[in-house]
């Protein structure tokens, strides 16, 4: 593709020279991935500034740049306001507009978006469509999976694995949007045909300046859903009735909005009849007059929320009711979403991503709500990350256990120490242990239990590593409660 091509992606009033007649062979934001015939963008971002790698993107053959401010370097610059949002642009138009070629799903909220997108994964699948999927772990393109790095990655490599959807003939792909990537417009140039919201709860206040920020960044992703009334290609907003901040979410987008919940009397689709145990759960769902019974395998009542959030986004794109049934009856549930470890154990162990005072707060109060012994509950918070939802997940786990394990999370940079210090103060509460080791924590609660008790590993879910200072090591909790279980036996 010729330079001057991706350049008037950019808009008129961009500063740009000798941009006609140059050959771009890729784009790159990464110096150290840069070959010969590649545009460079040069990205501001949180830790490292990629105008300072310009020149080793050019030594490494980069035939032009795309920079926020005047570079004296030896290949063409072009000159933008912002180099992500130009980045979005460019990676569109360089990939011809993948996204338009393809139904595209995103979910926003802050619990619950994995599960949604891997049950819309599975309703999909049953309906006999090739789907793609990107979350936070994994993206997947048809059968084949492949890692990810952050919940929503750049736009460069959502252009270009979209597009690899298309060349595969995927037909509809699911994706997770974080407040992070809207905000920072990595999701610039992604045309989405079905916008969904689970839930606000407290997340992220380390990056948004408060909950009126972080609120905002989500609307975003319905707002983008653009003015335009396609008769062919209807777009819908599928939003959570139930939860406080839905108003503003409605009002937020023009296309038609679709509600779905459990205590709305004017959401479109409900759930009623429900019952909750031990081996799942059982719910009456009530679309356009139809009622559906379903037995799933989720536990939970925030289970049965994600269950209607998939179930309302499927409906909307045609999806029969009986195919969504019978693929919510069928799915086992997301690894790392209250999973399940059995070891032969007489007691229940499970793994969760509960990382925010709600997410642990609905996933203590489900394991209440079967329990017949005792709750132990292993939990600890990320470093460098919002210190003011520390103290409250520290209460909400005293609270909800009769036996909280305060640990280490993922801490970064930060004291171990001084973490669970946040935690646990104000707390008056006596029916808590500190172990920062989270191995040894885990293995203390693994000791402890009894017959017919229940021990929550929270916080990490998926995760395969811990990040202590700037190094990351392998870390499961799945794999390390199994290896405390067999212990235990031994």
């Amino acid at each position: 593709m010729i330079l001057r091509e991706l350049a008037d992606a950019f808009g008129k009033f961009t500063k740009q020279r000798n941009t006609d007649d140059i050959e771009v062979k890729g784009l790159e934001i990464d110096s150290r991935s840069v070959k010969p015939g590649d545009l460079f963008f040069c990205i501001s971002g949180f830790t490292v500034d990629g105008h300072l790698f310009a020149e080793d993107a050019i030594n490494s053959g980069a035939v032009a740049i795309v920079a926020e401010k005047e570079l004296d370097v030896s290949v063409p610059v072009i000159v933008v306001r912002s180099t992500t949002k130009a980045l979005a642009l460019a990676a569109n138009v360089f990939y011809d507009n993948p996204t338009s070629k393809l139904q595209l799903f995103g979910v926003t909220g802050t619990n619950g978006k994995t599960t949604v997108t891997y049950l819309l994964n599975e309703i999909f699948n049953h309906y006999q469509k090739k789907t793609g999927l990107i979350g936070t772990i994994q993206m997947k393109i048809g059968e084949k999976t492949f890692d990810v790095k952050n919940t929503t990655p750049d736009a460069l490599f959502l252009q270009k694995n979209f597009r690899k959807m298309v060349d595969n003939q995927v037909n509809v792909a699911f994706m997770e949007v974080s407040s992070h990537a809207l905000d920072l417009g990595r999701t610039h140039g992604c045309e989405f045909d079905i916008a969904i919201f689970t839930n606000l709860s407290q997340d992220h206040l380390d990056y948004h300046k408060n909950m009126e920020d972080y609120l905002h960044a989500k609307s975003l992703l319905f707002s983008q859903l653009g003015s335009g009334i396609n008769r062919e290609y209807p777009k819908f907003a599928v939003i959570n009735e139930d939860d406080p901040v839905s108003q503003y979410l409605i009002k937020s987008t023009a296309q038609q909005v679709v509600t779905y919940g459990i205590n709305s009397k004017k959401a479109n689709v409900t759930a009623t009849d429900i019952i909750l145990d031990a081996n799942g759960s059982r719910f009456t769902i009530n679309v356009n007059g139809d009622k559906w019974h379903v037995a799933s395998k989720l536990m939970g009542r925030f289970s049965i929320y994600n269950m209607l959030a998939a179930t309302t986004a499927a409906f909307c794109a045609g999806v029969p009711i009986n195919v969504i049934k019978s693929a919510l009856e069928k799915t086992e549930g997301v690894r790392g979403r209250f999973e399940p470890v059995d070891g032969g154990q007489p007691f229940g162990v499970i793994v969760d991503y509960a990382h925010t005072p709600d997410s642990l707060e609905n996933v203590l109060t489900t394991v209440r709500s079967f329990v017949k012994g005792k709750v132990y509950v292993v939990v600890g918070c990320g470093g460098d990350r919002d210190r003011t939802k520390r103290p409250l997940m520290a209460k909400i786990a005293v609270d909800q256990a009769d036996l909280a394990i305060f640990t280490s999370d993922n801490p970064r940079s930060e004291d171990p120490n001084q973490i669970i210090n946040d935690m646990v103060e104000g707390i008056d509460k006596e029916n808590y242990q500190v172990i920062l080791n989270r191995k040894e924590a885990i293995t203390k609660s693994i000791q402890l239990a009894k017959n017919e008790d229940v021990v929550l590993i929270a916080g990490k879910g998926h995760e395969t590593y811990q990040i202590i200072g700037e190094d990351t090591f392998e870390f499961d909790d799945k794999q390390v409660a199994l290896e405390a279980i067999q212990a235990r036996k031994n």
